[in-house]
């Protein structure tokens, strides 16, 4: 899962090396922590949020087949 948002953000991101992605897992589910470059951070959420939705949906799609939750969190870097 780390690749795959890894993959997506950085074919979305204006500065592809400031991309990092954290996973955390747990017994029922995996946290993914994406930080990109402040300037990036709008392009990764979209408007009204529709590019993190469309992620998110990608992501659970994929860990439907694992019978994993998966959570995103996008997080601004400083």
């Amino acid at each position: 899962m780390k690749e795959l948002v890894e993959f997506l953000a950085k074919q979305l991101v204006n500065h592809p090396e400031a991309v990092e992605v954290k996973e955390t897992q747990s017994d029922t589910a995996s946290i993914l922590e994406l930080k990109v470059a402040k300037e990036d951070l709008g392009r990764v959420i979209g408007k009204q949020g529709r590019t993190a939705k469309s992620i998110r949906t990608i992501l659970n799609a994929a860990a439907s087949r694992t019978n994993r939750k998966v959570v995103l969190e996008i997080i601004e870097e400083k």
